[in-house]
């Protein structure tokens, strides 16, 4: 009998093996030796004085042909079988690759390599590869290809409330031009209305200067902490933000950056939203592939837009001044169908949910797996609340 274990760190000197784990624009990449039928993940024998991850880089080149790719370690395995090392614990690191491009031939014993959309049957060690395979997973590497993995969030109006900036802001400007606080609302929600920043264009039509953003009135929604404490146990979360520069210390101040992994600011990087740069910037420095992330944000047309022709999953966050955003146009009618849909599968999974007492892993997973729906932070983390309690 075959036992596979799972380790974080041993000795480096134990580690007589690495075995890579790899794919190729989603699609899964495995050896054909030249002497065998069967398939196998890269890997190999650690040469004397060799690194581990050298070892790693080694044998993916030999026996894939990778030229460049990304490799990342995920863990340490043993192997114990009475056929191998007479019976003893042996000791690997396993790794995962995403190779970018590849050789044109081959220069090892290896025949050929197969890039996959499914797992092979005919595996090389049927009683260990796939337990690699199922560990990496469990680890966060190898996501299937619609599975979430990183959840990417707007800041104001998703994370933080800016109602009271935004009140200070237009006080000031009606104290500039001469009308009412009154007036100077009413006309900037007419041009919210029209998928436009309405303070913006208020101080513009009104030729004053647009006063300065005091973020000391930001606060943090009821249900932010709360709903970014749960999902961070589960998934990679990360911000893409038309911020000024300081996010992630605001986020620090506010006390919500410990459940952050990753903050793209536009002050920081030179581009904002809805320029899709900014998204490809986040997913670049992730590693993560559109399919697997979820843009959740108030603006249409920063947000949702340029998010889903990227590809990636949606979430309309519709409170603040999303309130105001209208929904018509092209995209949004061809969007309509979808949030029905998913209104639908939200009532689903609750009934589902009180029925079968499913995980609270499981319903999260199912909750977020949709593409777009419109909804409150606050009903998203009502949800979470109630997956907690069933």
């Amino acid at each position: 009998m075959v036992e596979v274990k799972f380790y974080d760190t041993v000795n480096d000197e134990l580690l007589k093996f690495a075995v890579i784990i790899s794919q190729s624009n989603g699609k899964w990449v495995f050896c054909k030796h030249k002497e065998r039928d069967t398939y196998e993940v890269p890997g190999g024998h650690r040469e004397a004085g060799e690194d581990i991850l050298e070892t790693a880089k080694r044998e993916l080149q030999e026996e894939t042909g990778a030229i460049q790719f990304d490799i990342t370690s995920i863990c340490i395995y043993s192997v114990t079988a009475p056929d191998n090392f007479d019976g003893m614990e042996t000791f690997g690191k396993l790794f995962f690759s995403d190779i970018h491009t590849f050789e044109k031939e081959l220069h090892s014993e290896i025949e050929k390599i197969a890039i996959m959309d499914e797992l092979p049957i005919n595996w090389t060690y049927p009683e260990i590869q796939p337990k690699l395979l199922e560990e990496a997973r469990k680890r966060g590497f190898c996501p299937k290809k619609d599975e979430i993995k990183w959840l990417f969030f707007d800041v104001g109006s998703t994370l933080v409330d800016e109602s009271k900036v935004y009140e200070d802001r237009m006080k000031r400007i009606a104290d500039l031009s001469g009308l009412t606080y009154e007036q100077i609302y009413k006309y900037a929600m007419s041009f919210y209305k029209e998928n436009k920043k309405g303070d913006l264009e208020v101080a513009r039509q009104l030729g004053v200067k647009l006063p300065k953003w005091e973020s000391q009135y930001e606060r943090l929604y009821t249900d932010t902490k709360d709903c970014l404490k749960k999902l961070s146990r589960i998934y990679k979360i990360g911000v893409i933000a038309n911020q000024s520069l300081g996010t992630s210390e605001r986020l620090e101040n506010l006390g919500v950056r410990k459940y952050i992994d990753l903050i793209i600011a536009s002050a920081e990087e030179g581009v904002s939203k809805p320029d899709r740069r900014i998204f490809e910037i986040a997913l670049e420095r992730s590693c993560c592939k559109p399919e697997n992330a979820v843009m959740i944000g108030d603006r249409i047309d920063n947000d949702i837009v340029p998010a889903k022709q990227l590809g990636m999953k949606t979430i309309w966050v519709k409170q603040g001044l999303g309130n105001a955003y209208n929904e018509d146009g092209k995209c949004h009618r061809k969007c309509r169908r979808n949030v029905i849909e998913i209104l639908r599968k939200i009532k689903w999974l609750k009934s589902e949910c009180s029925k079968k007492k499913l995980s609270k892993e499981r319903r999260l997973k199912s909750f977020l797996k949709n593409e777009y729906f419109k909804v409150s932070l606050n009903e998203v983390s009502r949800d979470l609340r109630l997956s907690e309690t069933l």
